[in-house]
């Protein structure tokens, strides 16, 4: 009796094993979003307020509003219009030069970019965009005394290999001091590289001021050397702005030092920065800037 009682209670237990619960799913893995709560119960546009998700191909893509990376021109200058991966060059093919380079910056692709996996940059050459008129050879630049200086930079393209590529194209490229451009201006990038991971999206602008004093070089003595360059810096989801404007030159202050409203760099420029904001909203963001409404950054010197 004992035996068959011990042959039962065995048995049972087997058969509890092998059957689940049917009342119980198996538990999935949340899904990998970047958009959770709104910060202090703001509800403003779900498309200005999101941050970058995985798509189904694995790469990442924006869910934010791609119309802010629209600008409008002033007709004195001529425009093609070149929508890349990761960024859009307004290039004037009469200067050989942008006229202006538009791209987001989230804080998935600032953690993507500085990961030890992420695209290197010594594997990356400049390049020529043969479908782009007036887009120069890279060689045009050799001993000319200037930097092919990138206006969106490298090290905020490292997520992606095309990004990284098309970085590296001529469009993107402007000539540059050398002293300015791996001094105070790289700093200025590599903050902004920094303020990403906490404003989790920016929009950027960098560009140079075309105006008619400006030299020539390159092997044609067709490429122009702009005075200065602008970049503007947009944070949809804190409404705050700031820009910077820098002479071609070295700089002798902190780039904290060169911080100016949007309204400044369009006075000089002509363009029309955020022109897809109300106009409500447009006019009180363009005319504030204030470097310590950003987190501080200090750089490696």
């Amino acid at each position: 009796m004992t035996k068959r009682w011990l042959y039962y209670l065995c048995a049972l237990a087997l058969l509890a094993g092998c059957t689940g619960n049917p009342s119980q799913e198996q538990q999935k893995p949340a899904a990998d979003t970047f958009y959770s709560s709104q910060q202090g119960g703001n509800n403003r546009e779900h498309n200005r307020r999101t941050a970058d998700r995985p798509n189904n191909t694995g790469e990442y893509r924006s869910t934010g509003d791609p119309s802010l990376l629209d600008i409008k021109l002033p007709a004195k200058l001529d425009n093609q219009t070149v929508k890349y991966k990761a960024i859009t060059v307004y290039y004037n093919k009469h200067y050989r030069v942008p006229n202006c380079v538009a791209y987001e910056l989230t804080n998935t692709q600032v953690n993507m970019a500085d990961a030890p996996d992420a695209q290197k940059r010594d594997n990356y050459q400049f390049n020529r965009d043969e479908k782009v008129s007036g887009c120069p050879d890279w060689w045009e630049y050799k001993q000319t005394g200037y930097d092919r200086g990138h206006m969106a930079p490298a090290m905020d393209m490292r997520w992606d290999k095309t990004a990284m590529e098309q970085c590296f194209l001529m469009t993107n490229i402007c000539p540059q001091d050398h002293e300015l451009n791996d001094g105070e201006w790289r700093h200025m990038e590599e903050a902004i590289h920094t303020w990403a991971r906490t404003a989790r999206r920016l929009v950027i602008f960098t560009g140079p001021v075309l105006e008619g004093n400006m030299k020539r070089m390159g092997k044609k003595g067709n490429i122009a050397v702009p005075n200065q360059y602008y970049k503007v810096v947009y944070a949809p989801e804190q409404d705050r702005a700031i820009a910077f404007l820098f002479k071609n030159e070295k700089a002798r202050n902190s780039w904290t030092n060169y911080a100016v409203t949007i309204d400044e760099v369009e006075r000089l420029t002509g363009i029309n920065f955020l022109a897809s904001l109300p106009d409500d909203s447009e006019t009180v963001v363009e005319s504030r800037q204030n470097i310590r409404d950003w987190p501080r950054y200090t750089p490696r010197r």
